[in-house]
């Protein structure tokens, strides 16, 4: 008789364990679905708003407000790939280190700005000299 029990009592455990993990796994499918739906809505809006703006930036507006949007979009990009600098909890030693990371970055930087301006130049310098008799 004691045996009955304790094997029913395992039983009712192990349902009661089942039901939790069953709960647990519709729970998780529901989040992710509203995940995905949340990222699809969001991807949605981007791509309207993409729109939006191009339709805005090609849609017969003056060169001028051309000029302000192009600004923005810099300006944008520039505030993305700004990093915060968070150096309060430094010491000197780390200071120095994160100094000369930062160094080494403006460095990597000012060679690509280099280079992007000498293709620059030397494309104009083919488009300008090339004849134009190939149409």
């Amino acid at each position: 008789e004691k045996r009955r029990a304790e094997r029913a009592e395992q039983q009712r455990i192990r349902t009661e364990q089942e039901k939790e993990r069953q709960a647990r796994l519709v729970e998780e499918k529901e989040r992710k679905e509203q995940e995905e739906a949340r990222k699809k809505h969001d991807e949605d809006t981007k791509k309207k708003k993409a729109l939006t703006n191009m339709t805005q930036q090609y849609g017969g507006q003056q060169r001028g407000a051309k000029k302000q949007t192009e600004r923005e979009k810099k300006r944008k990009i520039l505030a993305e790939r700004k990093k915060p600098l968070t150096i309060d909890h430094l010491n000197e030693e780390k200071l120095k280190e994160k100094a000369s990371e930062l160094w080494q970055w403006l460095m990597m930087l000012e060679a690509e700005k280099f280079d992007y301006t000498e293709t620059l130049k030397r494309q104009k310098y083919d488009v300008s000299i090339r004849p134009h008799s190939t149409m």
